[in-house]
């Protein structure tokens, strides 16, 4: 699969915190967590589970701090 977001990252699935729509999922990459919020549908149509490896993709205008 190609998608146009620059910054993609190869990681293990570590939880799937399932709801009745949305699903988070937290995706380990070296020493950082990515947690992810996809639709539960999505998550099932994936067939993601624990241990699966995947891509993290971030796509966004803007990233903030703060302290």
């Amino acid at each position: 699969m190609k998608l146009s977001a620059r910054n993609q990252f190869q990681g293990s699935i570590t939880n799937i915190k399932e709801g009745n729509v949305m699903s988070e999922v937290t995706v380990k990459v070296g020493t950082l967590d990515f947690v992810a919020a996809i639709t539960t549908g999505s998550a099932k149509t994936m067939g993601l589970k624990i241990n699966d490896s995947v891509t993290v993709a971030i796509k966004a205008t803007e990233i903030m701090v703060g302290k």
